[in-house]
C-alpha cells in the first residue's frame, strides 16, 4: 500500500505467523515477519507439536470412505467442552478446515496424509491430517522454507513486536518493534497480525491465571511470554478464556520427551507408584496432566507392550524416546513392579483390567475402549504431567480480527496462542489438534481477511 513501509507486520514466526504471512504475500501483500527468539525455527510451539491438523470433510477423508463434515466436528468440540467453547471461532475454524488443508497441500506443497491408525479422544472421526514424520519440526520447517522463498516477506529476527499503534479513528497505523538491545523502530502499516503465542512461558501469569497447573513442567516455547496481554492492556482489547490450557499427561522424565497418547489409545495404561490406575486415560491427554500431577511425586508410569511399541514408531518423538533409552523393558509383571516400586500382585491385577472388563462395558473409571490386553514383555515409561500451551487470549471475530468492547479494531488480528482458542475453560475441552487448527486456521483466515481489505472487498 502506498505510503506505508509494509502492508502488514506479523509478530511471531511460528505456525500462526508463518501462515498469515504466506497468505498475505500470496495475494501480493508485503509483510514484515518478526520474532524475538533467535531460536524460533527450532523452539516455537508448532515445532514442538506432532503436526496433527484436524479438518472435517476433506478429500483425504473421502478417499478413505470417511463420512465427515464441519458440523460434525463442531458438535465434537461442543461435546468435549460441554458447550463452553467460543462458538464464533469454533464454527469458523471447523468451516475453514477443508480449505486450509487443501491450501497447505496444493499451494504450499505440504505432503499431508490422513492419520487412520488410531483416533484421538474427542474426535468422532479420523480427521487429523499430518505429515509422514508426524513431527512439528517437519511442519514448521516446511512453512519457513516457503517463507524464505517468498520475496514479499521480510524476516527480521531477533526482533520483538513491542506495541501496536492506533490512530485517532481507532484503526491500526503501525507497530513498534525492538531489538534485543532495546533499540526501537516505528514501522508504518495498516495491518498487524499477532501470532506471538500464549503466556505459558510467563510463570507469573500462569500462577495468576491458571494456578492449578503453575507448578507443572512447562513443555512449550520459551517465547510465549504473554505479549498479546500486554498489547491488550495498552489498547483496551477484549480477552477471554484465560483459564484454558493444553496439558499433557505423559512427558517422559527425566528425558523431557513427549510420549504420544497413541500408547494409550492402542491399549496402554498409566499406573501410579502403588501399581494402580487412577482414572480413565481415554478421556484425553490434556486433562490427564492434572491427574498425573496428583499422584505421589507427581509421576506415573505408562505401561505398553511390543505391539504398541511397533505401532508408535511412526511418531518422531516416540522414536526419539527409544533412542534415548526412555523405555524400560521388563520380561514379567514382577520385573515391571520392581522397576516401578509397586506390589507385583497389585500391578498384575491392574494389567488384567482389559481382560476382566466385558466388551463395551466401562471399568471402574469409565474406560470402555481397550484395543488389546498388554502382554509381556512390558515397556515401562516414567512420566509426569506438563503444561504445553495456554488456550486463552484476545477475543476475535471469525477472521481473527481483534475486538474492543465487542467491536472490531480495524487492522488488528490475532491467531494461534495469542487469540482465545476453542477449548472452552480449563484443560478438559482440548481435542488433539486444537492448537494447530487455531494457529494455522486463524492465521489463514486472518491473511485472507487482510487480502479482502487490500482488494477493497468488504
Amino acid at each position: 500500500m502506498t505510503g506505508h513501509d509494509f502492508d502488514a507486520v506479523v509478530g511471531g514466526a511460528g505456525g500462526a505467523g508463518a501462515t498469515a504471512a504466506l497468505a498475505i504475500a500470496e495475494a501480493g501483500g508485503s509483510v514484515l515477519l518478526v520474532d524475538h527468539l533467535p531460536s524460533f525455527r527450532r523452539g516455537c510451539n508448532t515445532y514442538m507439536s506432532t503436526s496433527m491438523i484436524p479438518a472435517a470433510g476433506t478429500r483425504w477423508q473421502r478417499a478413505e470412505g470417511i463420512d465427515d463434515e464441519p458440523a460434525v466436528f463442531y458438535d465434537d468440540i461442543m461435546r468435549k467442552t460441554k458447550g463452553s467453547a467460543y462458538p464464533v471461532l469454533a464454527r469458523a475454524l471447523t468451516d475453514v478446515g477443508p480449505e486450509l488443508v487443501e491450501w497447505l497441500a496444493d499451494v504450499q506443497g505440504l505432503p499431508l496424509e490422513l492419520a487412520t491408525d488410531f483416533n484421538y479422544p474427542g474426535h468422532s472421526r479420523f480427521r487429523c491430517h499430518t505429515l509422514r514424520e508426524r513431527s512439528g519440526k517437519a511442519l514448521h520447517g516446511h512453512l519457513m522454507a516457503r517463507v524464505d522463498a517468498e520475496e514479499r516477506i521480510t524476516v527480521a529476527v531477533p526482533m520483538e513486536l513491542r506495541s501496536v499503534e492506533i490512530g485517532a479513528d481507532g484503526a491500526v497505523t503501525g507497530a513498534t518493534i525492538a531489538s534485543p538491545t532495546g533499540d526501537e523502530e516505528a514501522v508504518s502499516c495498516p495491518t498487524v497480525v499477532l501470532g506471538t503465542g500464549g503466556f505459558g512461558g510467563n510463570h507469573h501469569l500462569v500462577q495468576e491465571l491458571i494456578p492449578e497447573i503453575a507448578g507443572a513442567l512447562y513443555f512449550g516455547s520459551e517465547g510465549c511470554k504473554g505479549t498479546m496481554l500486554r498489547v491488550a492492556d495498552a489498547i483496551g482489547a477484549d480477552t477471554g478464556y484465560l483459564d484454558a490450557y493444553q496439558g499433557h499427561g505423559s512427558v517422559a522424565t527425566p528425558h523431557s520427551i513427549m510420549v504420544t497418547w497413541a500408547t494409550v489409545m492402542h491399549g496402554g495404561m498409566l499406573v501410579n507408584q502403588s501399581g494402580h490406575r487412577f482414572g480413565n486415560e481415554t478421556v484425553g491427554y490434556s486433562e490427564y496432566a492434572r491427574e498425573v500431577l496428583k499422584q505421589p511425586g507427581g509421576v506415573a508410569w505408562v505401561v505398553i507392550d511390543t505391539r504398541i511399541d511397533g505401532l508408535c514408531r511412526a511418531f518422531a518423538d516416540y522414536s526419539d524416546l527409544v533412542d534415548h533409552d526412555g523405555i524400560k523393558w521388563c520380561d514379567s509383571v514382577d520385573d515391571a513392579a520392581r522397576w516401578i516400586g509397586a506390589d507385583a500382585h497389585v500391578l498384575s491385577d491392574t494389567l488384567a483390567t482389559p481382560h476382566n472388563v466385558a466388551t463395551g462395558h466401562p471399568d471402574a473409571f469409565g474406560r470402555t475402549f481397550w484395543e488389546a490386553e498388554v502382554q509381556p514383555p512390558f515397556g515401562v515409561i516414567k512420566v509426569t504431567g506438563a503444561l504445553f500451551h495456554t488456550q486463552g487470549g484476545l477475543l476475535t471475530d471469525a477472521d481473527g480480527a481483534v475486538l474492543k468492547h465487542g467491536t472490531v479494531i480495524p487492522g488488528l488480528f490475532a491467531a494461534g496462542g495469542a487469540a482465545a482458542g476453542i477449548s472452552g475453560h480449563g484443560p478438559d475441552g482440548y481435542i488433539a489438534g486444537n492448537g494447530l487448527l487455531a494457529a494455522l486456521g486463524l492465521g489463514y483466515r486472518a491473511g485472507r481477511a487482510v487480502n479482502r481489505v487490500r482488494a477493497g472487498v468488504a
